[in-house]
């Protein structure tokens, strides 16, 4: 096949990029500057910023697939940086689809998120399930990849041959998020405390996941949302399990969530370079919204039944990850 990919670069893209290159395709990566992405291996590197449906579509022409992974991830950023996210999670979705189209794309993956259901307040999902947009969203990264994901949903019904992917909280190496980070520390006893333990997350390796994808690439129906998550369990399960199987213990000092929510209006008026000097986001009341005994938790039933998704446990994949060897 040959497959147009956006957000090779990033931390998904990598993953599912050497997947495709190890099979035989012809992947072409839109990047922003290919000088700098030449390590991807054996794929076509066009420059792009995805800022132009014309120009998306000239380099989408001629793919028998087009796999849109882009986007931003940040969770407690300041108000100003909103329009950023809004246009890199929405407006580039809307124009990465619609050029595809436009192109005769004829299969189109998009990759969601399982916060796009929201706080599932402890019940473990699946696709069918609706949000109720009264509570509100956790956090604007919510906010901008629900109204992505409706998007896409809204181009579905209108004909469009899209397929949608819900990884749950991926990791693996060379992950810089936070979750990502705290589970590298504990597995190495180097995390100096706990906090947000009552966070639900639901891990899944970035391998499994990229896995997941290219089956869905391959044999997933057109139409359909697949979740691809982990295990349901509680942020403090899981940085206990990277511990034991890194042979450490965890930290005793936890902060607790009220602390944060105490410190937060603070916080909101320290200088960003303060606050970044003693590792806190710019907008620290928004990362408690996002934290709090929320839970971001969906059954991969559906993917695993379809696609033979599988995702090894997590005291398994940290060891991946994060070992030596």
């Amino acid at each position: 096949m040959r497959i147009a990919i956006t957000g090779a670069a990033g931390f998904v893209g990598r993953s599912v990029v050497r997947l495709l290159v190890a099979r035989g395709d012809d992947v072409v990566a839109i990047v922003r500057d290919p000088a700098r992405t030449r390590d991807l291996g054996a794929v076509k590197l066009v420059a792009g910023d995805l800022s132009s449906t014309a120009q998306l579509r000239d380099q989408f022409a001629g793919n028998d697939a087009v796999v849109h992974l882009a986007g931003i991830y940040r969770v407690g950023i300041p108000a100003n940086e909103r329009p950023a996210m809004l246009e890199a999670n929405l407006g580039t979705t809307e124009r990465v689809i619609d050029a595809a189209v436009a192109a005769g794309v004829p299969r189109i993956l998009y990759a969601s998120t399982v916060l796009a259901f929201g706080n599932t307040r402890a019940r473990i999902v699946d696709e069918t399930y609706h949000r109720d947009l009264a509570d509100g969203f956790t956090s604007y990264y919510d906010e901008t990849k629900y109204l992505a994901h409706e998007a896409v949903n809204e181009r579905i019904r209108g004909g469009a041959p899209v397929l949608i992917v819900q990884p749950g909280t991926v990791y693996g190496p060379n992950d810089h998020s936070a979750i990502g980070i705290q589970l590298e520390q504990a597995f190495h006893g180097k995390l100096l405390y706990r906090s947000v333990d009552g966070l639900g997350v639901a891990p899944v390796h970035v391998d499994d996941l990229a896995a997941g994808i290219v089956a869905a690439l391959d044999r997933g129906r057109i139409g359909e949302s697949y979740v691809m998550a982990g295990s349901p369990m509680r942020q403090g399960e899981a940085l206990a399990i990277a511990a034991r199987a890194g042979g450490r213990r965890l930290p005793r000092v936890s902060v607790p969530a009220l602390l944060l929510r105490l410190t937060a209006p603070l916080a909101s008026r320290l200088p960003a370079a303060l606050t970044a000097r003693f590792g806190l986001p710019p907008n620290v009341a928004e990362v408690v919204s996002a934290t709090d005994g929320v839970t971001y938790w969906a059954s991969s039933a559906k993917a695993e039944r379809e696609l033979g998704f599988t995702n090894r446990p997590l005291d398994v994949g940290v060891r991946d990850a994060f070992g030596t060897g």
